[in-house]
């Protein structure tokens, strides 16, 4: 911190030395020396160039008055700056025409003259005066000096009084170039130093070794709009009690800045700040032509809670601001409040370290981080046979090997298994033939039965084809489950995308280019880091061509979309938030690589700090900073993104369209042309085996076999025969008649087992 004392007599530079031998090394001292009574502007409007803010003034309180008087009318006595006066008699002066200056002006006193033990000596002194003469320009008669001269004498006055009568105080003659001194001096000034008083200056006590005086009260002054008022008292054993509370503290501020317009400095960027865009016929003026989330936060902290009056304004070139080591100067918002052209600058500005050595933040708006900022992957074209997909298509080509192997190795071991061979009429119990069902149809039937999840209605009897059987399910249930699998996976993941998850995977590759805003407390991020991973990437961003760099947020998500997912850019996770909302190809990915925050930027030494700070923290209190997020992160309704998170109760998978599944309706269709080609196939041939049997046209035949397939209440159909000639018919007859009676002999039979 740098000080400059303004002093006008060498007791000031006296004064000076006791004060430097309790300074530290980080403060700085600039003296000049004031000239009583000449003009003393130029000096103080040369200061006033060189930026300084903190002004100590030692000199007599008749003159304070005078050098701060020249101090305003060089601008000197402007905001930001404090004033602390030395003299102990500054509170007695009257200075209202200084009282609505915007400076800081504190001073000490050691009484307080509406204390009423001190009111009552002051009472006692002002008596025992002798003339009634009044300091110009005080407001009260008695200074410091009097008073501890008054205390002094009253001091020395009750200690005679009080002596014990061995105390014989006579008036003695001694002389100076003489040893001879009073003979009871030293017990006098033992008597002295142990007898404590209440004085002008409160209570008296000396130290019995050094006579100094050990107790004493401190009150720190502060100048406000109705003079002078207590800010802090001060003495050796209790420290420093302050006065006032952060309430009185807004209650002050209001009302000292309450005829002042505050400067509001921020940048476009949306959704901080943007320029409205007028109605037809409407005229925007003064902080109308803005909206945005730093206008409405501004607006509730210095309108709403503070009730001040404020004005925004752009900040030329829109920059945040950074430090030219070149010019060694600050542009942007930071350079901007340094030149003192606004009070307060409001963004998206990052606090850092650099900022922060520069000009004062308050508590933290917004916390955020850094985060990578890149293009969801395109999902794949839906495809027809997608469906297909779980399996490869070796796989698929060895279940059909296997289905037809496995088919034909039943029919075979079928024909060899004695079990498989059934009789057929079961009332027989001597049958003259035994009947196999396992020929090839079925065999090919049972297996694609089971690998459908379908079953059979017939199951075989042998050992080998029953073991056969069971092995072939246990594959069916393998190869449907992993399939079913496989399958929800494979339709809800295709959109999904492995090339880049975390910064490490950005700093371990080449193909994807990624860069910040140049400038900014991003690419400072990255610089100063001392992780590996950092400083490779911040590496790889320096030597990049073309520049990976961008001159705002906005230019950076437009290169992410444009670059076909050739580019990341890595910005705050609050602008990520927002851009998801309205660019729905966008993504975030990876978590936070650090953790900032977002606050109101204002000058060193700003009075209105703490008020600005309550304010902020009163805000985050009541939910309304959340309020105002939502406000501006969430797009308009129905243009917003639909989250991927959302509908925790619904299906976690998306849904499929016939774009995905479409190729089983196509196997399905397939499969009905074949079914109904076969049957067509069937019926022609049967109708040429009718034709054949009933010494009928192919033509007839066909219109009767197709009339009462058509005729759908019939549901018994008679057996045809072939038709008898005329020389072999009795014979016919006859046969027929035997087999009529055997055919009732079964039947008779059966209901009987039954």
């Amino acid at each position: 911190m740098t000080y400059t004392l303004l002093y006008d007599d060498d007791h000031g530079l006296i004064r000076l030395q006791e004060i430097l031998k309790h300074a530290t090394a980080d403060h700085k001292w600039m003296v000049r020396r004031l000239k009583p009574g000449e003009d003393n502007r130029p000096l103080l409007k040369s200061l006033k160039a060189t930026g300084v803010t903190r002004v100590i003034l030692d000199c007599p309180s008749d003159r304070v008055l005078e050098y701060l008087r020249h101090a305003n009318e060089v601008k000197f006595f402007e905001d930001y700056m404090s004033y602390v006066l030395m003299s102990l008699d500054a509170h007695t002066l009257d200075l209202e025409e200084l009282r609505y200056g915007l400076s800081n002006v504190t001073c000490l006193r050691i009484f307080d003259p509406s204390d009423s033990t001190t009111a009552s000596s002051l009472a006692d002194w002002k008596a025992s005066k002798s003339d009634n003469v009044k300091i110009p320009g005080q407001a009260h008669e008695i200074t410091v000096e009097a008073a501890l001269a008054s205390d002094a004498a009253k001091l020395i006055t009750s200690a005679v009084e009080s002596a014990p009568d061995e105390f014989k105080i006579e008036a003695q003659k001694i002389q100076c170039d003489t040893e001879s001194q009073w003979e009871l001096g030293e017990e006098f000034t033992n008597h002295l130093l142990t007898h404590p008083i209440t004085g002008i200056t409160d209570k008296i006590t000396l130290d019995n070794t050094t006579g100094e005086r050990t107790n004493f009260n401190v009150e720190i002054m502060e100048l406000s709009n109705s003079g002078f008022n207590s800010i802090a008292k001060w003495n050796a054993k209790t420290g420093f009690l302050y006065a006032r509370s952060p309430n009185d503290v807004s209650n002050i501020l209001a009302e000292k800045w309450q005829n002042k317009t505050f400067r509001v400095v921020s940048r476009i960027g949306a959704p901080y700040l943007i320029e409205r865009t007028p109605k037809e016929g409407e005229v925007l003026t003064g902080n109308d032509r803005y909206e945005g989330y730093s206008k409405d936060l501004i607006h509730e902290i210095l309108k709403e809670t503070l009730h001040l009056n404020y004005e925004l304004e752009i900040v030329p070139g829109n920059g945040y601001g950074s430090y030219d080591k070149e010019t060694k100067k600050w542009n942007g918002l930071i350079g901007h409040l340094l030149e003192r052209k606004a009070e307060l600058a409001i963004c998206d500005l990052t606090i850092t370290y650099e900022r922060r050595s520069s000009v004062d933040f308050t508590t933290p708006f917004m916390t955020l981080g850094i985060s990578i900022l890149y293009s969801k992957p395109t999902p794949p074209p839906p495809e027809l046979f997608s469906f297909l997909k779980p399996f490869s298509v070796d796989v698929w080509i060895y279940m059909a090997a296997a289905y037809l192997i496995v088919s034909l190795l039943l029919h075979i071991l079928a024909r060899l298994a004695p079990n498989d061979w059934e009789n057929p009429h079961p009332c027989d119990k001597s049958p003259e033939e035994l009947e196999n069902i396992w020929h090839i149809k079925n065999s090919c039937w049972l297996t694609v039965g089971s690998i459908m999840t379908q079953g059979s209605d017939i199951l075989p009897k042998g050992y080998s084809t029953r073991w056969l059987c069971g092995m072939w399910w246990f594959f069916a249930l393998i190869m449907c489950s992993s399939y079913t699998a496989n399958l929800a996976a494979f339709l809800t993941n295709a959109a999904m995308d492995d090339s880049i998850k975390s910064a490490e995977d950005l700093a371990l590759q080449t193909k994807i280019k990624y860069g910040t805003v140049e400038g900014g407390s991003t690419s400072s991020f990255f610089r100063r880091s001392n992780v590996s991973t950092y400083q490779r990437m911040w590496g790889a961003m320096e030597s990049a061509r073309p520049s990976v760099f961008v001159k705002n947020n906005d230019e950076g998500v437009e290169r992410v979309l444009k670059s076909k997912r050739a580019y990341a850019f890595l910005m705050e996770s609050t602008a990520i938030e927002y851009q998801l909302e309205r660019h729905c190809d966008l993504m975030q990915v990876g978590g936070l690589l650090d953790s900032k925050g977002y606050g109101i930027a204002m000058p060193f030494d700003s009075l209105y700090r703490t008020a600005v700070d309550n304010a902020v923290l009163k805000l985050a209190e009541s939910g309304k900073l959340v309020e105002l997020k939502n406000r501006w992160w969430q797009a308009p309704e129905g243009s917003g993104c639909v989250s991927e998170e959302a509908g925790e109760e619904g299906a976690s998978a998306a849904e499929l369209g016939v774009d995905n599944v479409g190729g089983v309706f196509v196997v399905l269709g397939i499969g009905c042309g074949m079914a109904a080609g076969m049957g067509a196939f069937e019926f022609l041939w049967h109708v040429r085996e009718v034709a054949i049997e009933q010494k009928m046209t192919q033509a007839e035949a066909f219109w009767a076999e197709l009339t009462f397939a058509l005729s759908f209440w019939e549901t018994e159909k008679p057996v045809q025969h072939s038709r008898p000639s005329s020389s072999a018919s009795e014979s016919n007859m006859a046969s027929r008649a035997s087999s009529v009676l055997r055919s009732a002999a079964d039947l008779f039979h059966l209901d009987v087992f039954k």
